[in-house]
C-alpha cells in the first residue's frame, strides 16, 4: 500500500495554512503581528493603490494567530474536504474556496473594524455545503436546515457577546455554502439528465 495525494485541494490548502504559521513563527517569533504575518490578514483600512491589500482578501484564509487556531481550523477541513472534493470536483470546490474567502474578505472591510484572518469562513461554508450532498432538485434538505439552524444560529447567538471570534465570518461562510449548494447541486443534476438524454 501506498500514500496517495488523494485530495489535492485539500491537502495543498493545509500545507499552505501550515507553512504560513511556521514561518511566521519562526521569522518574527517576538512580534504579536510581524511584517510577514501582515501579508495575511485583512484590515480593515484599505487602499485601493496599495496591490498587497488586494492580495490580502484572498490571502487571509491561509493566515492562523496560533497552532490552536490552525488545528481548530483544519481538523474540520481535513474530515470534511475531501468528501467535498469527491463530489463536486477539485475545481469547482477551489472556486468556492476562493469566493468564500473573497466575499469575506471584502465584506470585512466594509463593515468591521477590526482585522481578519484564518479559515473559520471557509469551514463554516464546507460544513453548510456538506449538507447538500444529497441535493435534489426541487427539495430543501432537512439535514441543510437543521445544520443551518444549529452552527449559523449559534454563531447569531454568539455575536451578541463580543469575543475574539469572528462570528460575522462564520456567517457570511455558512450563507456562501447555502448558494453554493444550491447553485453547483443544479448543476450537476442538469448535467446528469442531459447525459441520461443523450444515453437515451
Amino acid at each position: 500500500m501506498k500514500v496517495t495525494y488523494n485530495s489535492p485541494v485539500i491537502l495543498t490548502f493545509t500545507f499552505l495554512c501550515t507553512t504560513v504559521l511556521l514561518i511566521t513563527q519562526g521569522v518574527e517569533p517576538e512580534k504579536p503581528i510581524g511584517v510577514f504575518a501582515q501579508a495575511f490578514m485583512v484590515f480593515p483600512a484599505f487602499e485601493k493603490t496599495n496591490p498587497m491589500d488586494y492580495f490580502r482578501i484572498v490571502s487571509h484564509s491561509l493566515g492562523h494567530a496560533n497552532w490552536l487556531h490552525l488545528f481548530g481550523n483544519l481538523s474540520l477541513i481535513l474530515v470534511i474536504g475531501p468528501i467535498l472534493e469527491e463530489k463536486y470536483g477539485s475545481l469547482n470546490l477551489l472556486a468556492m474556496m476562493l469566493i468564500t474567502a473573497i466575499v469575506t474578505g471584502v465584506l470585512n472591510i466594509l463593515f468591521s473594524d477590526t482585522a481578519l484572518l484564518g479559515a473559520s469562513g471557509i469551514v463554516f461554508m464546507f460544513i453548510i455545503l456538506s449538507s447538500f450532498v444529497n441535493f435534489r432538485q426541487g427539495q430543501i434538505p432537512l439535514t441543510f436546515i437543521l445544520v443551518f439552524i444549529l452552527y449559523i444560529g449559534k454563531e447569531v447567538m454568539q455575536g451578541l457577546n463580543e469575543d475574539s471570534i469572528s462570528q460575522f465570518t462564520h456567517i457570511i461562510g455558512g450563507i456562501c455554502g447555502g448558494i453554493f449548494g444550491f447553485i453547483v447541486g443544479n448543476k450537476k443534476i442538469k448535467k446528469e439528465e442531459i447525459s441520461n438524454e443523450v444515453v437515451a
